[in-house]
């Protein structure tokens, strides 16, 4: 079973979801602090991390952009107080996978952390034939699940990935963001398509897109987005 790293502060919060975890069969390490969790980073060496934004001292923020510099594909699930689009978006822009509502429900979050652990193993159906899509400076190894820039590796997170490969699967063809949503996180519920736009926004920085006109990943207005393989 995936290991999990838990950070949050709260101390009842934090017992009662690390004991459902295990009851599931997960492995769980705990972290009352940001610092903590960061070293608890380098020992535990989780397969997934759960991290309260709303943390005292060293912000949930703090921690994530800390362990993006530190590992771009570990997936971070942030679990947040509030619904709030403007606390999800600067969480998911920091570089979060996924979120969660609090008061978390376990099996929600087991769900989540499955879906999340599942994209970047899994590509899009292409019948099986392995290949290296180049379009310029982008290069996309569908079979090694990797990608360059002008021939340096990106490390993407999996969400990343996963976004990319499904949308260079099939250039020109524009999705939608509820069909992306649902494609990469498993999502049905229409008002996550922030994920989307988050997951995009830090695609293209990766990609060194140009944030008014983008070469590959190109927005259609008031519906999602379309890759362009020019």
């Amino acid at each position: 079973m995936p290991r999990v790293l838990l950070i949050e502060d709260d101390r009842a919060v934090r017992e009662g979801v690390a004991l459902a975890l295990r009851r599931l069969g997960h492995e769980v390490a705990a972290a009352e602090t940001g610092e903590d969790g960061l070293e608890r980073l380098r020992s535990f060496r989780p397969d997934v991390v759960v991290l309260d934004l709303m943390l005292p001292g060293m912000t949930g923020l703090d921690v994530c952009r800390g362990m993006r510099a530190q590992d771009q594909t570990l997936p971070i699930i942030m679990a947040t107080a509030r619904g709030d689009d403007e606390d999800i978006v600067v969480g998911l822009e920091a570089g979060a996978d996924d979120y969660v509502v609090k008061p978390v429900q376990a099996r929600v979050l087991e769900a989540r952390i499955r879906a999340v652990l599942r994209r970047a193993a899994q590509a899009p159906g292409e019948g099986g034939i392995p290949r290296i899509d180049t379009y310029g400076d982008l290069s996309i190894d569908r079979a090694g699940l990797a990608v360059a820039w002008q021939g340096a590796p990106v490390a993407l997170a999996p969400s990343e990935l996963r976004l990319l490969l499904i949308l260079s699967a099939s250039p020109g063809q524009v999705f939608s963001r509820q069909q992306l949503l649902e494609a990469v996180w498993e999502h049905s519920y229409h008002g996550d398509a922030r994920l989307v736009d988050a997951c995009v926004k830090r695609l293209r920085t990766k990609m060194g897109e140009p944030s008014r006109e983008p070469r590959y990943i190109q927005t259609v207005r008031g519906f999602g987005y379309r890759f362009a393989a020019r």
